[in-house]
């Protein structure tokens, strides 16, 4: 196991100077940065793809649908919502007006890549030993493009000496799958499963 290096900023300073942040667009249209949260000895780091609209209002992450269907899951599974470190790759909602609704909006590449600096500090204050990539974005900035989601989803695999991650489908993947929704929903938590044997 790598020796853990202290940190230069506290992980509130990050998240303070992350509220400011200018570094694309997104921020205009927002409400406010929704900054990850949860223990700093958390036993697991969640990454999702980007904040949603009640995100958004909150300020926090993974309150809204999906939220709700990743805490019934953990759940399931035997692990406390409070016990993880949950985030987000992109900290602002990007969305579309479609009249009063606000529509959520993939984010590109460069707006990805002006956002990486934040996950990066997290990953660096936290210094994470097993990471749970959740939908294809993650687990692509974590594991590299040639990473096949739905061909390799359940397994850890070995980012860096020490830290292992293990990449699923967006619980609001499980949540868009009307026609086999319980399908969807048992292989997600089977997936979780495997996060109460991780490597050590």
């Amino acid at each position: 196991m790598p020796v853990r290096r202290t940190p230069s900023r506290s992980l509130t300073a990050v998240k303070r100077a992350a509220k400011r942040c200018r570094a694309c667009p997104l921020w205009e249209k927002a409400t406010q940065t929704v900054f990850g949260e949860g223990p700093e000895d958390a036993r697991f780091f969640f990454i999702g793809e980007q904040a949603g609209d009640q995100e958004d209002r909150s300020g926090r992450p993974f309150v809204g649908p999906a939220g709700g269907l990743l805490d019934k899951a953990l759940a399931e599974v035997g692990i406390a919502r409070e016990r993880i470190y949950v985030t987000n790759v992109i900290k602002h909602f990007k969305f579309e007006l479609r009249g009063k609704r606000r529509i959520h909006q993939r984010a590109d590449a460069r707006e990805i890549a002006a956002c990486l600096q934040w996950l990066e500090r997290e990953l660096d204050r936290l210094r994470p030993r097993h990471v749970v990539c959740l939908g294809a974005m993650a687990a692509k900035v974590m594991l590299g493009n040639a990473f096949g989601l739905m061909r390799q989803r359940g397994t850890w695999i070995e980012r860096e000496p020490g830290q292992w991650c293990l990449a699923t489908v967006h619980p609001a993947y499980v949540l868009r799958n009307r026609a086999d929704y319980d399908a969807a929903y048992a292989a997600f938590v089977a997936d979780l499963k495997k996060l109460k044997a991780p490597p050590r």
